[in-house]
């Protein structure tokens, strides 16, 4: 795997600095956060990223299709 080094950043920054590694993001395009030295997790740009064209509507779909699988049983409870 090659990875551009201006696209790194270590886990413990994007925990603290999240806005940050945001910003980096719109202006790379997609970023690497690295645990342990080695690459963990990919951050894109949805707009911006050429692998992944959504919709409005498929991006609330997506977010919503997971909101709604980690809280199902929440929800199940308050629909009683």
């Amino acid at each position: 795997m090659n990875v551009n080094t201006r696209k790194i950043v270590p886990i413990s920054e994007a925990n603290q600095n999240f806005s940050k590694v945001c910003r980096l993001v719109e202006k790379e395009g997609e970023l690497y956060i690295f645990k342990n030295n080695k690459p963990k997790y990919k951050l894109i740009d949805l707009e911006q990223d050429n692998e992944i064209r959504m919709t409005e509507d498929e991006k609330i779909d997506f977010v919503a299709a997971r909101i709604l699988k980690k809280f199902r049983k929440a929800f199940e409870e308050l629909a009683k």
